[in-house]
């Protein structure tokens, strides 16, 4: 029989059960929503907003059916351009995550910014950067401007600010240059086609050299025509030279990047599309200057040249009378050259047989046989100065070989001791043994001998 309470009965039956806390609970849900939860970009209202000293900023974001608490923390708001209010439209980058303390669910901002410029900013860098990848941007396709175009054509909104300003430094810099306006929105839905359709028009008719594609400035949604896809692909087929002259100098677009040339301001694309009229009139000026000097350098070059040939100018019979002198006076160098050579060769024919004397061949015969001569005797002379050298030379080696001589010992009374049948000489003790056969030899002949005794 069970006595233990019910609730205690319970708690037992329940034992082999997966508790865990509320910590545990919501630390998991947390682990859950970051880990299948990327970054995520969220557009929405805040309210609800607070920024205390810490740095850190809480808000609410929320549109109009549901709303979330969302916090961004001081490292990341730092870089944030906007200062959060309420009732403002914010795009943010966040991950989703849960403040487990008190269970709520909660996103964390990593990036903020103001819903319809971020917007916009994010497609422009978009498109930027994949016209960029596609080459459209490159320097190689850009187009040279003509230096004194004949027709320009301007593709902007006829009732703005632009054209006028266009129009006027035209009118200030070259007014004899045609002009020819096709007029287009500049801004809204309808502005990005009418301006292709124009650049196909442009280029279809032929008749311009360049065209200034502008409008004035404003914000970026006003200037978003100028970074649809479908303008800047029409000016990167453009043949005509593209001079992108939109909004102010600080404004950038992608029209800019694809154009051949881009000017900061409407008025700044006139000035370069065509020269001045005045600094023209200038050079022409200079030009004919430097002509009319030219001109007269020429003309003074040719009369003094004229003046020249005029004083070379002579009657033919002058000619004829310098022609026989000059003939008369050349027939008596010639005779004079020929005597002169003449001379000349008679000596040098004379100078070779004196030359030549001391080659004859019964000059050179005698010649040779006192040479002989004087050989015969220098080798008799050397021979026998050679014979008395080597006969003296004789006499002092068996003088030498005398005194040197082993016999001459013996004469001393000294004796030559061998082994018996060798020349080998005994000089020790050593070489020899009881019962030796040596050979003694004297002044006067040798014997044989047997030692019988060695004495060291």
């Amino acid at each position: 029989m069970n006595n233990l309470p019910p609730s205690t009965q319970d708690l037992s039956q329940n034992s082999g059960r997966d508790i865990i806390t509320v910590s545990q609970l919501n630390r998991r849900a947390r682990q859950l929503l970051e880990t299948h939860l990327a970054l995520l970009w969220v557009e929405g209202e805040l309210s609800n907003v607070s920024t205390p000293s810490s740095g850190h900023w809480y808000f609410t974001l929320k549109d109009a059916q549901a709303q979330v608490r969302c916090a961004m923390f001081r490292n990341r708001n730092m870089t944030v351009k906007c200062k959060p209010q309420q009732g403002m439209q914010v795009v943010i980058r966040a991950r989703v995550s849960l403040y487990e303390e008190r269970g709520d669910y909660q996103i964390i901002a990593e990036h903020m910014e103001e819903a319809g410029t971020g917007i916009l900013q994010r497609n422009f860098e978009a498109l930027k950067q994949k016209l960029f990848l596609e080459g459209l941007f490159a320097q190689e396709h850009k187009k040279s401007l003509p230096r004194m175009p004949k027709h320009i054509a301007i593709i902007t909104s006829p009732t703005g600010a632009a054209i006028r300003d266009i129009l006027q430094i035209l009118d200030r810099r070259f007014a004899l240059i045609p002009v020819t306006l096709i007029p287009v929105a500049v801004q809204g839905k309808d502005s990005a086609p009418q301006i292709v359709h124009a650049l196909e028009i442009a280029n279809h008719t032929q008749l311009f050299d360049v065209i200034i594609l502008g409008r004035g400035g404003g914000s970026l949604e006003d200037l978003w025509s100028f970074n649809e896809e479908v303008v800047a692909r029409a000016i990167y087929a453009s043949e005509t030279p593209v001079v992108s002259a939109v909004g102010h100098e600080t404004d950038i677009t992608i029209a800019d990047f694809v154009a051949d040339l881009r000017a900061p301001t409407p008025s700044a694309a006139a000035e370069l599309v065509v020269p001045d009229s005045d600094e023209l009139l200038d050079q022409f000026i200079g030009l004919e200057v430097l002509l009319e000097e030219s001109i007269q350098r020429k003309l003074e070059f040719f009369q003094q040249k004229l003046h020249w040939l005029q004083s070379r100018l002579r009657h033919p019979k002058s000619k004829l009378e310098q022609a026989s002198q000059r003939l008369d006076h050349l027939e008596s160098r010639l005779k004079q050259k020929m005597q002169s050579n003449i001379r000349h060769y008679q000596n040098h024919l004379h100078t070779l047989s004196l030359r030549q004397a001391p080659w004859h061949p019964k000059n050179q015969l005698q010649r040779l046989q006192q040479r002989l001569l004087q050989a015969n005797q220098q080798l008799k002379n050397s021979q026998q100065h050679l014979l008395d050298k080597k006969k003296q030379a004789f006499q002092t080696a068996v003088r030498v070989l005398n005194t040197l001589s082993p016999l001459k010992t013996l004469d001393r009374g000294y004796a030559l001791v061998t082994h018996e049948g060798t020349q080998i000489p005994i000089t020790s003790t050593k070489q020899i043994k009881t019962g030796s056969q040596l050979t003694t030899r004297v002044a006067e002949g040798e014997f044989s001998c047997e030692v019988t005794k060695i004495i060291r």
